[in-house]
């Protein structure tokens, strides 16, 4: 099975001298999602952690809403690349037949054009009202995430996805692919497969926010995303649609709340006061 790193021969060239040496860099492959012998997608992603990306690619993508409806799973190497072939339940086999025809048809006229647009773009699915956390927490989740991330530790080119568990007060699971789409759908899997509750505890990015993290992350449950990159305006509209709160531009000592300030506390520990009194001025 294919490698998720490879080490390969370098030249280092300081101010001082140039040495021969190597570094391990992050493979990327593609990944075929096939579902009950039919290719719904290719993804070039990390080889690694591979059930959990085909069960978060199946949900976030609306394939399946539970884990349940995929009865059987199987990974296939080929020399390109690999499948993670899964068979489905038959209702879920046949809603996917479904929408496959539905995303196949001809589009050359106008009406088509809107309906795809619209399909790009689609209401995101709206989470509860259950999850809360401090300041104090978030600062600790951004301390740690770095040690987390030992594919990135080794190759410092991987983009990674984590889940806070908020009942252990530690990172859970942390997953890393050189897509951030692939990192978090990676993520999806793995607290899905583990029966983690997504609303105890919140979901950690180390790239920028796109629309398409926010409806992802949408589609498991979870109620707070926080960011160490910036959001896009239409992520930050999608979280406010879906009820989600956004905490991007986050380090361990600063961060910023652009939606549903609500579900952290800012002045959890004494001490906090001061960045409580200058924070809330930017909160709309």
């Amino acid at each position: 099975m294919a490698e998720a790193s490879l080490r390969v021969p370098s030249i280092r060239v300081s101010q001082t001298r140039i040495d021969d040496t190597n570094r391990l860099i992050p493979e990327e492959v593609p990944i075929a999602l096939v579902y009950d012998g039919s290719t719904h997608a290719v993804m070039m992603a990390t080889p690694a952690d591979l059930e959990d990306f085909a069960v978060g690619f199946s949900i976030t993508e609306g394939v399946i809403r539970d884990i349940a409806e995929i009865r059987e799973f199987e990974l296939v190497e080929h020399e390109k690349g690999l499948e993670a072939r899964m068979w489905l339940v038959p209702d879920s086999g046949r809603t996917h037949a479904e929408r496959r025809r539905r995303i196949a048809g001809p589009t050359a006229c106008g009406l088509c054009g809107v309906e795809s647009l619209e399909a790009a773009v689609p209401a995101p699915r709206r989470v509860g009202d259950t999850a809360k956390t401090t300041a104090r927490e978030i600062d600790k989740a951004l301390a740690m995430l770095p040690l987390e991330q030992t594919l990135n530790l080794a190759t410092r080119a991987v983009h990674a996805a984590a889940f806070w568990d908020a009942n252990a007060g530690a990172i859970a699971l942390v997953r890393e692919d050189v897509g951030r789409h692939n990192a978090l759908d990676k993520l999806v899997g793995a607290v899905t497969r583990g029966q983690l509750d997504p609303t105890k505890g919140f979901v950690i990015l180390t790239s920028r926010v796109s629309v398409e993290m926010v409806q992802k992350t949408a589609m498991l449950g979870a109620e707070i995303i926080i960011a160490v990159s910036a959001p896009t305006a239409l992520a930050l509209e999608t979280a406010h649609a879906a009820g989600i709160t956004l905490v991007a531009i986050a380090r361990p000592d600063a961060f910023e709340i652009f939606t549903h300030p609500h579900r952290i506390a800012l002045a959890a520990q004494p001490g906090d006061d001061a960045r409580k009194e200058v924070q809330s001025h930017a909160l709309p």
